[in-house]
């Protein structure tokens, strides 16, 4: 139907609206009032990942006193009403009068931005908070925080809602005469709390109204503080579930390594089998002068600063490189200045190693950065006072210093090592010769791929139906399973925007399989030229040519396989794709349900019953209309057919509908279901993918019987 043309008249300004103009029209949020207005600024969003980052900000003040020294015990707990508790038995938030405010210092603590001890030199040396803002935040976008502290021997307490004091903190007098009649004092007791002399308790509810969840996910606590015990070596972190009010046991778990980064890359390793039989680890403390100079001796005082390097390595038998950066126990996604200097210390050695022991002759070329990072699993963290962060999300470390200082460390320790362990430095320098040879290959056919793709025309395969839209961010391609599915995807498909690729079979496992016998495989060297951003070395996302990249595949055991091989290619060889938001699902019906000329789709057994559910009862309704009988009467079905047949359709593969059914079912954007793709916790992810598609059969063995109950649809 055409739009009705609305005439708009544009209004005139005049002296008067520019004079409303004025200092009055500027507002100023006070305290923590930007926080709520804008909370994505401070915690990233206001999903998931931000609702579990109000406690990791409190956590943070804890592990920031163990690194400090005076706390070695955290306990988190999770509360039947959604609350949360964390206690650590550091020195206690100060609790006197601060000066410039006038108001207790717990109280400037959690009611002012940009207020805490991380910023002169008085509070901490070492903390994971740069910008201060961390409790306070967590304070503003609570429902109500309840912020206990003991010092001295004496219990101190104040409450906030929503970030305003309900009034001001006060004194519950000593811990002991509290232990003796806790009836007098109106807060819940706590006899774990009450054996605490000096520490923090902070309890927090998440304000509803801010946030889209405030349901509390308990692996994804669980996966966090299992990681920050391991960053902090000697902390001991014990966590509680107490939601679950009708069951008697309540899930708890304690974290404690002694081993630090060693136990670590255990865990990490788990699932990935390895000749190295020792595992690399070095700790240190290195010192700075006020130029940034390495010095040899400690010097504690003004304008000196001490960086604490620890990093832990193993290499498996995988391909693929795992490694994880962190600073001040914050993990940086995007690495920074610890993980070059950890790269470059790492290849030098290697390459020293290897031509001192004969395995490379001096006609050989050198291990390239990449050569030495196949099958590596390391861990470099690095503690340092001021870091210098890439934004507020801390992605990437910027303190120059900190390279120099790292790939010191790792050379002199790294020699010692393959010196000490020559079978582990054989294994190593002998699988990085072997990714060197490798390398080679692949550059040769990925040379052989470009050569052979600019004589195709247009540098894309025959087999690619491509849309006539030129703007990526306004194109998709479906990846299609089977010339079948393809056949009918093409002719449903809007031409202008959507591009279909058909694959044949099951495509390569790339977890098993090298970049040159990647780029051999006929398939996948079809998607890489599809896609324009190259691969290895030359990839370059600006390249991309489509902007939705959608995987299509039947909703069968086989569909399943080559989705998860399909993500499996994504995740290790362009999880830029992933990272940008570019990678989709597609999500095909898995009935068709007619009834007289209407066809319902149903993606799910229980949207099916649901249909079925509304046909009985429109049935019946119209039924009652006709013979005037209630809901409760009966009445025998006649053989004339005088009830219609509903017909159930289960799809087993894309080729079995139609292209208008493909394109009204799973094409058309106005209708479709799509999944987006995103990688919530990368070191997981990467867990999950080497268990499933790895070489370790053990593993896979154990996660299938773990996780049998939990398929869904599954077609045998």
């Amino acid at each position: 139907m055409p739009k009705k043309s609305v005439k708009k008249t544009a209004k005139k300004s005049t002296k008067s609206d520019k004079n409303r103009y004025s200092a009055q029209a500027i507002t100023v949020l006070e305290g923590l009032e930007p926080v709520r207005k804008r909370p994505g600024m401070y915690i990233g969003s206001t999903g998931p990942r931000g609702l579990h980052h109000l406690i990791w900000e409190v956590v943070d003040n804890g592990i920031d006193e163990a690194m400090a020294g005076f706390a070695t015990r955290i306990y988190v707990t999770l509360n039947p009403d959604g609350s949360v508790s964390v206690v650590d038995d550091g020195r206690g938030i100060p609790v006197d009068t601060h000066k410039q405010t006038g108001k207790s210092a717990l109280e400037v603590v959690m009611t002012k931005l940009h207020a805490g001890g991380k910023f002169g030199q008085g509070g901490y040396k070492v903390s994971g908070g740069l910008h201060g803002v961390g409790v306070s935040v967590v304070n503003a976008l609570s429902e109500y925080l309840v912020a206990e502290v003991h010092r001295d021997g004496k219990e101190y307490i104040q409450e906030y809602r929503r970030g305003s004091p309900v009034y001001k903190m006060k004194s519950l007098g000593s811990i002991s005469k509290i232990k003796k009649n806790p009836a007098k004092v109106d807060i819940p007791y706590d006899e774990e709390w009450m054996k605490i002399e000096n520490g923090t308790r902070v309890t927090f509810k998440p304000d509803s109204d801010i946030f889209e969840t405030v349901e509390f996910d308990w692996h994804t606590i669980i996966d966090h503080l299992r990681q920050q015990a391991y960053l902090t070596k000697g902390i001991r972190i014990i966590v509680r579930d107490n939601r679950e009010k009708e069951t008697d046991t309540i899930p708890e778990y304690h974290f404690y390594f002694e081993g630090g980064l060693g136990s670590y890359i255990k865990f990490l390793n788990k699932h990935k089998p390895s000749k190295q039989k020792n595992i690399f680890y070095v700790e240190k403390d290195i010192w700075l002068d006020k130029n940034n100079q390495i010095i040899s001796k400690s010097q504690d005082k003004d304008g000196f600063k001490m960086i604490k390097v620890e990093v832990a390595l193993q290499y498996t038998d995988e391909l693929k490189e795992s490694v994880f950066s962190f600073t001040n126990n914050i993990y940086n996604p995007e690495g920074g200045t610890h993980l070059v200097g950890f790269r470059t210390a790492l290849t030098r050695t290697l390459n020293w190693y290897a031509r001192e022991k004969g395995y490379l002759k001096e006609k050989d070329q050198n291990l390239s950065g990449e050569d030495v990072r196949e099958g590596l699993t390391a861990v470099v963290s690095v503690k340092i006072p001021e870091p210098q962060f890439e934004g507020q999300t801390k992605a990437k470390l910027g303190n120059t210093e900190v390279r120099t200082v790292v790939d010191q460390v790792v050379s002199d320790a790294l020699k010692r090592f393959l010196e000490i362990q020559p079978k582990d430095a054989e294994y190593i320098v002998g699988k990085a010769i072997l990714a060197q040879k490798a390398r080679v290959a692949a550059k040769a056919a990925r040379e052989s791929v470009l050569r052979k793709g600019a004589l195709d025309g247009l540098a894309l395969p025959g087999k690619l139906a491509d849309c006539s839209n030129r703007d990526p961010s306004k194109c998709e391609i479906y990846i299609v399973e089977g010339d079948s599915a393809g056949g009918s995807a093409k002719q449903g498909r809007n031409r202008e925007f959507q591009a279909i690729l058909p694959l044949r079979g099951k495509i390569l496992n790339v977890e098993k399989a090298r970049l040159d016998k990647l780029l051999s495989n006929n398939e996948l060297k079809s998607l890489i030229i599809a896609l324009g951003t190259g691969i290895g070395e030359q990839f370059d996302i600006s390249g991309l040519r489509y902007h939705r990249i959608i995987i299509m595949t039947d909703a069968d055991v086989d569909g399943a396989h080559i989705r998860t091989l399909l993500l499996t290619l994504f995740y290790r060889y362009f999880p830029e794709i992933i990272e940008k938001g570019f990678l989709y699902i597609a999500q095909p019906p898995l009935y068709a349900i007619k009834k007289d000329k209407q066809t319902y789709y149903a993606y799910s057994d229980e949207e099916k019953d649901k249909i079925l559910a509304q046909i009985k009862k429109d049935k019946d309704e119209k039924k009652a209309k006709k013979t005037g009988r209630t809901e409760g009467d009966t009445e025998a079905e006649s053989d004339t057919g005088a009830v219609k047949r509903v017909f159930i359709q289960r799809y087993k593969g894309l080729g079995e509908m139609n292209p208008e059914q493909l394109w009204e079912t799973t094409m058309n954007p106005e209708t479709r279901v799509m999944k987006q793709v995103t990688i919530e916790d990368a070191q997981h992810a990467d867990d999950i993918f080497s268990v499933l598609m790895g070489s370790d059969i053990a593993s896979r063995k154990k996660f299938i019987q773990s996780h049998a109950d939990k398929v869904e649809n599954l077609d045998i």
